[in-house]
């Protein structure tokens, strides 16, 4: 391995740990690090590795946190940073040829191998769990385990030794692993017929790894080959236009980089499994070329479904397979990807570029601007114009499972310097707002009723078409609420967005249709302050077993928006840049919109957000916006179905828009 820039600056990470004596394997095994979380503040608990143990956790906001629960998952974050210092140590040694670090590579990899035995399988897994030894998923365990014999080979590749004594309990501790993997595997692919599960990319990388470190290229061969192995779970863990099936981007990533691992342990029997498609096309240039169209103009991937919008840990994956994809494929699009990930980590470079590339700057991104994209099937939508700085994304696919969300038709709004309208993202699981707020439809840009949530369902594309002039989606739920229609338009052009969303109720009975917006900054408009009693009623639905219960959560109303002759006009002042978008809105008498207070996003939920509500009790309802960069438009009703857009100012600017039923829109 040749020296690479960042070598220096990873070798001194060593030394600081190596001084402060931390690098001391627990003899307790880790639990579950969603528990890694603030009860009061819903932020993840700050961990630091340099510290050798640890009783009292602190969170971002002060709050000093104890507890078996929270104990457990600071060892999680141990184990896993002591296994990230045994690869770091390793590909520093195998950069500079310092003897001293390959000792500390293998030391850890020797003391891990005999505690190993020691640990129980864990008795204090949850019920659902499948349980590991050294944490309380075998999903942890497996993930670790590819770190360490990663290290382990590495050591090997560069002429390190072991004597017969370490290599025995290394042996031993790839063979209780390999038992466990094994056994797992089977549960999840002949038992519970799951094969498509998350769990089995890893289940299937930690084998991969021990059956590399073992030299055991038949069983490798047939852990590709296999039922529930690479190229099956290739074929049913991802759908055909390339993204993972639970349409989780936090699971798109953590699937890929397992994929990424096998294809490694592959490679060192000269088994291609880089350029190895599933049966309807799917492949890991595939996956990789999807983030790459999915970031913002920024780089910053979005959180749909279930992940986080933002994390240190989450960053490095993002960066391990981003240094890769440049390496391997060359998708110049990831450039923006990785510095992102590097701006979040507040480092140029670190680990993942020496193991895998050249790092964020050694190539340059495609001066042509990105087009729009459509995921059939998955169920998202990007909306692009050359030369308008907003863009579009919107989801209307499957629920996700067990990491979707109750958000079909939701909308994100993107300017090229800042995303407006993200999905906020998801807390820890350990965290209650994981069920009372950021799965919720309520917190998510689309429509609600009456305080309750979307059912788990699939909405459908209905029309899609992209020029060079416009992209226009039109979007559809059935299935969300009982008796309810929701379509939603959403038309780009090269001077304006519209957001036409219309609702429909086939009962007789009027509901309070609300439609939600959540821009992480300010909204500017006139406005009316509402009482200090104004409270909006979100009602969270919570199952124990078989048995539903509704309870009743209140969002204070701050404000009430004051519309001008039935147009709302309003804008948005961005942080990353002296750029604002223009926001006007349509009020039909009997509409309201609001300012409610929220949660924040879920890096910190305790910092509060205002959200745009703008609802109506009725049976019928028309939500129509527009959104225009650095100046606003005039919307204007002319009939029930039909509204002109003017930019004023820009001569011949004013164009009028139909929406007509079962074709859509049309302009005039």
């Amino acid at each position: 391995m040749s020296t690479h820039p960042t070598t220096h600056k990873l070798k001194e990470e060593i030394d600081r740990l190596q001084l402060a004596g931390s690098l001391v394997v627990p003899k307790e095994p880790g639990g579950w690090w969603h528990q890694y979380v603030c009860p009061h503040h819903h932020t993840e608990l700050m961990f630091d590795d340099s510290y050798v143990d640890a009783s009292e956790f602190l969170c971002p906001h002060g709050c000093v946190i104890t507890g078996d629960a929270y104990r457990g998952a600071w060892l999680v974050f141990k184990h896993q940073s002591l296994a990230r210092v045994a690869l770091q140590s390793a590909a520093v040694y195998a950069a500079l040829g310092d003897v001293s670090y390959a000792k500390i590579s293998k030391r850890l990899l020797v003391e891990y191998a005999e505690q190993f035995p020691l640990y129980p399988v864990h008795p204090e897994a949850q019920s659902w769990m499948l349980k590991g030894r050294a944490f309380h998923q075998a999903l942890t365990e497996a993930i670790w385990s590819t770190t360490l014999i990663r290290a382990y080979l590495l050591l090997r590749d560069e002429g390190i030794t072991f004597d017969a004594k370490e290599q025995v309990a290394i042996d031993v501790f790839l063979g209780l692993l390999a038992e466990s993997m094994e056994e797992y595997r089977h549960i999840l692919i002949h038992e519970r017929n799951n094969a498509e599960n998350n769990y089995t990319a890893w289940l299937n990388a930690s084998l991969s790894c021990v059956y590399a470190a073992r030299g055991e290229q038949a069983a490798l061969e047939a852990l590709i080959e296999g039922q529930g192995g690479f190229i099956h779970h290739l074929s049913i863990g991802v759908k055909a236009d390339q993204f993972e099936f639970e349409g989780s981007t936090y699971y798109h990533v953590f699937v890929l980089r397992a994929y990424l691992i096998a294809a490694e342990m592959a490679q060192r029997f000269h088994i291609d499994l880089y350029a190895t498609t599933g049966a309807e096309g799917q492949s890991m240039r595939g996956m990789l070329e999807v983030l790459a169209d999915l970031a913002d103009d920024q780089g910053a991937l979005p959180a749909l479904h279930d992940g986080p919008l933002a994390r240190g840990p989450y960053a490095r994956e993002i960066a391990e397979i981003a240094e890769q994809g440049l390496a391997i494929y060359g998708i110049a699009g990831l450039v923006p990807v990785l510095r992102e990930a590097y701006r979040q980590l507040g480092a140029s470079e670190q680990l993942e570029a020496l193991l895998y590339g050249g790092g964020a700057d050694r190539a340059a991104t495609d001066d042509e601007p990105r087009s729009s994209r459509l995921w059939p099937d998955a169920g998202f939508v990007i909306g692009r114009i050359a030369g308008n700085p907003l863009s579009f994304l919107a989801d209307f696919g499957e629920h996700g499972g067990s990491h979707g969300h109750y958000d079909k038709l939701h909308l994100t709004l993107m300017h090229q310097d800042q995303t407006l309208t993200p999905d906020l993202g998801m807390v820890p699981y350990g965290s209650s707002m994981r069920r009372s707020w950021f799965a919720e439809t309520a917190s998510h840009n689309t429509v609600s009723l009456a305080g309750q949530s979307q059912a788990p369902h699939e909405g459908r594309l209905m029309h899609y078409e992209a020029t060079e002039t416009s992209v226009y989606a039109w979007i559809q739920s059935t299935e969300g609420y009982e008796g309810c229609t929701m379509n939603r338009h959403l038309l780009l052009t090269a001077d304006w967005m519209l957001d036409w969303f219309q609702v429909e109720l086939s009962n007789e009975q009027p509901q309070a249709i609300e439609w939600w917006m959540h821009p992480v900054v300010a909204v500017e408009a006139s406005q009316q302050p509402m009482s200090p009693e104004a409270a909006y009623q979100l009602v969270i639905a919570e199952k124990v077993g078989d048995v539903t219960t509704l309870k009743e959560q209140q969002l204070p109303i701050t404000s009430r928006f004051v519309p001008n002759a039935g147009e709302l006009q309003a804008s948005y002042s961005l942080t990353n840049s002296d750029a604002v978008i223009f926001h006007s809105a349509l009020v039909q008498p009997g509409d309201e919109i609001v300012a409610v207070q929220t949660a924040g996003d879920a890096v910190d939920p305790s910092r509060s957000l205002t959200a745009m509500l703008h609802r109506r009790n009725d049976r019928k309802a028309d939500f129509i916006h527009v959104y225009r960069a650095d100046s606003t438009v005039q919307l204007t009703q002319m009939t029930g179905n039909e509204i002109s857009i003017t930019v004023p100012g820009h001569p011949n600017s004013s164009v009028r828009v139909r929406l007509v039923t079962d074709k859509g829109l049309q302009i005039l």
